[in-house]
């Protein structure tokens, strides 16, 4: 018998969907429960919210600053009009209780403050702290990057004596040498450090991996495991002519150097190469370095022939506004394509780019480097018609006879990165892939050498810092297996709570809130001035108040409904509705219904549920009679063996 085209199509979920229905925790690599913080910040329970957005993650306070948030990408209400702004409301609660903080909140009491809170995510057992104190042999980790210091701190809060070597003067890796000021404070890298300084970690920074002292060294000094994290600090090479010519700069090392605070020369006009963030730090970084050499200009000037200082300060504030200082992005993609329009923090970063002045050139691709006097005098670009090819790999396509010259003093290169593993030998054991990454397990990350594992830009595509400290939380797992033998999986509880409609309530005209993230006025940005701001009380209650809490849902009892379909007319949303059982096509991928099905003999009516519009504003649940429908919050709680040591 052949199924009628208009059966309506649905799906019988499982209990997990409903944890997999919280897309912003799906999403974060390491799991933290980012609805319940923002509902927790909305409920003016910020120390809750803290600990809950602290547990799983050990650079928590970075990352109110500066992660990509790929749970604001995920977010169901970016399905709607615009995510919560879940990345600043994280820096909202982690500058009351952060290590950044007056007043942080102890990381031994960080546990327990997340499990009052919520079920709904992965906790970090810092019962570890007391109960395997006995285990102290000793781990290495190289690099004090978001891996390493995410390893670091996993380790040490299962009980290993860690050391992390650093090859730079100061911890934080590309954090601190590649993210300009501007974006992340210093003071909030050294305070994250600090705090995991404080659980017992050795920071041995000036100690580069070399060929002199590599695996093989650290190895004897009685290291049981080490953790290679030493990220993707080199730029690429643009192989067109003239890319050798002075004036030509990799991306990486030209935030390096202003970044440790060397006074860096870029002319007039400046050309960045690249569409993903990195170059728009480097455009923006750009910007206040003419900035900065045009304001020291007017200082003198307005020394020498006493001029108020604040007025020549004004007057090349207007000239850089005027473009009598220069500085342009180009990039292969369409404006579009870029790679930094691919998550909702990147289209923010261009539209702040672009509001400080940096033109962007979509579409076209360098050919060649234009010099006189072996400096670089412009760039020769090309239009470029395709990027990739039918089967999307990366083949751009130039248009001949389209060549233009742009003229440019400088041109910052940021078309990529790579790793330096100069330090490794053919007897370490460790194995690199065709692409020059170090060669991993997937899930483990243990390389091709016995007790050396290694996570982050070293190992994968560089990415975000989020995903690099979930590389060192993976990795510290596996040392830990490595060597005792592993811990028992976690159990899974499913604990159900119905949410009483005399007190669930919304926050009041929610669904009209826009997206807002406060940015310092564009007339007050100068030097490592920073950007965005935190949100004021009021600020963060009302955009926490957006959240559409994913963890509770309408559930519909058929036993008590009387057909009367007023769920179904004062839904705003239209997510309810009622069918006949045989007009129901039941499928086992859709993700648009919930079914409850009767035998098939028997002319019976189905509830359908459509999830990815409801707005849990319970009108449904007020409307119903019979009480048929009741809001229910859904958490789970995870379980962890924690062995005594």
């Amino acid at each position: 018998m052949t199924e009628r085209a208009d059966k309506v199509r649905a799906v019988i979920r499982p209990l997990t969907w409903f944890r997999d229905n919280v897309p912003c925790l799906a999403a974060c690599p390491v799991k933290t429960d980012a609805g319940r913080y923002v509902q927790l910040i909305s409920s003016r329970n910020d120390e809750a919210a803290y600990a809950v957005a602290r547990s799983p993650n050990p650079i928590a306070s970075i990352c109110g600053r500066t992660c990509g948030a790929p749970c604001e990408d995920a977010c169901r209400r970016g399905t709607i009009d615009a995510p919560v702004a879940i990345r600043p409301l994280k820096r909202f609660v982690t500058e009351r209780f952060g290590p950044e903080s007056f007043a942080p909140l102890p990381v031994e009491t960080i546990p327990q403050a997340a499990r009052d809170a919520t079920q709904s995510t992965t906790l970090l057992h810092h019962e570890g702290l007391i109960q395997r104190r006995g285990a102290r042999r000793k781990v290495a980790v190289i690099g004090a990057g978001p891996a390493g210091m995410a390893c670091a701190h996993d380790l040490a809060v299962m009980g290993y004596q860690v050391t992390v070597f650093e090859a730079m003067e100061h911890g934080g890796g590309m954090m601190r040498y590649g993210i300009p000021e501007y974006r992340l404070p210093r003071e909030v890298i050294d305070r994250q450090i600090g705090e995991i300084r404080d659980l017992g970690v050795e920071f041995v920074f000036n100690r580069p991996l070399t060929a002199e002292f590599g695996i093989r060294e650290i190895r004897h000094d009685g290291y049981a495991a080490i953790f290679l994290g030493v990220g993707a600090g080199q730029g690429r090479n643009l192989a067109i002519d003239g890319g050798d010519l002075d004036g030509v700069v990799k991306a990486i090392d030209f935030l390096l150097n202003v970044n440790r605070g060397y006074r860096v020369e870029v002319g007039r006009r400046v050309v960045v190469v690249g569409g993903g963030l990195v170059a728009l730090d480097a455009a923006r970084t750009a910007v206040r370095v003419l900035l900065s050499g045009a304001e020291r200009a007017a200082e003198e000037l307005g020394r020498i022939v006493g001029t108020e200082v604040r007025v020549a300060l004004d007057a090349a504030r207007e000239a850089r506004r005027r473009g009598a200082l220069e500085v342009s992005v180009v990039s292969l993609e369409g404006l579009a394509e870029m790679p930094a329009m691919r998550s909702v923090q990147g289209r923010e970063e261009m539209e702040v780019t672009h509001g400080e002045g940096i033109e962007f050139e979509p579409g076209w691709g360098p050919k060649r480097i234009v010099g006189k006097h072996g400096r670089a005098s412009g760039i020769e670009l090309i239009r470029c018609g395709q990027v990739f090819d039918d089967q999307g790999r990366f083949n751009p396509v130039f248009v001949p006879g389209s060549e233009r010259v742009v003229a440019a003093d400088t041109i910052i290169l940021a078309i990529g990165q790579r790793s330096d593993y100069s330090f490794i030998h053919p007897e370490d054991g460790v194995e690199l892939t065709p692409g020059g990454a170090i060669k991993v397990h997937p899930q483990t990350l243990a390389t091709t050498a016995p007790g050396v594992f290694a996570g982050g830009d070293g190992a994968f595509p560089p990415g975000l810092l989020i995903t690099a400290a979930e590389h060192g939380k993976r990795a510290a797992a596996s040392i830990d297996a490595y060597l005792s033998g592993g811990r028992t999986p976690p159990t899974m509880r499913i604990i159900v709570e119905e949410q009483p409609l005399t007190t669930y309530r919304m926050p009041e005209r929610y669904e009209q809130i826009p997206r807002h993230v406060p940015v310092v006025p564009l007339d007050r940005r100068t030097g490592i001035t920073e950007v965005e701001e935190c949100y004021t009380d009021a600020e963060a209650r009302r955009q926490a108040g957006r959240c559409l809490s994913c963890h509770v849902h309408p559930i519909y009892n058929g036993d008590l409904c009387v057909l009367c379909a007023r769920c179904a007319d004062i839904c705003p949303e239209n997510c309810i509705s009622f069918v006949r059982v045989e007009d129901l096509a039941l499928g086992a991928t859709d993700h648009g219904a919930v079914a409850t099905l009767a035998p098939p003999d028997r002319p019976y009516t189905a509830f359908l549920y459509a999830d990815e519009r409801c707005i849990r504003c319970a009108l449904c649940a007020i409307r119903c009679p019979t009480g048929a429908i009741t809001m229910e919050r859904f958490h789970f709680e995870e379980e962890a063996d924690v062995v005594s040591r």
